[in-house]
């Protein structure tokens, strides 16, 4: 099997010989970038891109948008870049082709910690240069955390959610809460629920708490540990 390291293409070879590669890449610069490699992502990676596709496909569905899962190319930059969101909404069914999207007004980023540097610099500055962009959500698998960029007039607005909260989206008429973005795999418990489950030996420990940047009174569970928020 060949070498995923980074190497130097056209962006007609890239085109070209994606379809049949045995990974997905990512297109920047003249450069292809394999996208987790051969491992994949990880299992709370795609959970909670299933979460966010499930919570919004009816709404897209009313709306007559295009919803997708990570495996649908957006081209920016005049078609010279490639990327492959973990979700993207698209509600301008004019644009874009068979093979790629270009004018999203949702983007959303699950990060892992092979792509956490690029994803919160290099896809961000690509990502809000898009007129048709509204929304750009940057998501944390280790913790209840949101980072949500939103367009307010000529200029991006960012909001830290942790714990719990909710990003509206006016591309759909709605928002979406940490709730359904963490379904089933980090979900918010009372201080007092944490504390029964770890007396009980249930391998439900407490992440983070005081003395780890934590503001106390209530935790996020899931996957058999608990954390602060």
């Amino acid at each position: 099997m060949s070498d995923p390291a980074f190497r130097r293409m056209s962006v007609e070879e890239y085109l070209r010989t994606e379809e049949k590669n045995p990974y997905k890449r990512e297109y920047v610069g003249g450069f292809v970038y394999p996208l987790h490699a051969h491992a994949g992502a990880s299992r709370a990676h795609v959970r909670i891109s299933v979460n966010v596709t499930a919570a919004l496909n009816a709404d897209a569905l009313r709306e007559g948008c295009h919803l997708y899962q990570s495996d649908m190319k957006l081209a920016v930059e005049g078609n010279s870049t490639f990327f492959y969101p973990d979700v993207m909404l698209v509600c301008d069914r004019l644009s874009g082709s068979e093979d790629a999207e270009t004018a999203p007004c949702l983007l959303v980023e699950v990060l892992s910690s092979s792509t956490a540097a690029h994803d919160r610099v290099g896809k961000y500055t690509a990502h809000t240069a898009l007129p048709s962009l509204q929304t750009c959500l940057i998501v944390e698998q280790d913790e209840r955390r949101v980072y949500a960029y939103t367009r307010e007039g000529g200029k991006w607005e960012l909001q830290e959610l942790v714990g719990q909260g909710s990003i509206p989206l006016p591309c759909l008429g709605r928002a979406l809460t940490l709730n359904e973005i963490y379904a089933g795999v980090l979900w918010v418990v009372t201080q007092h629920q944490a504390a029964l489950g770890a007396d009980r030996g249930g391998g439900q420990g407490v992440r983070g708490g005081p003395g780890h940047g934590a503001s106390g009174g209530r935790a996020y569970l899931g996957q058999g540990r608990a954390g602060w928020t």
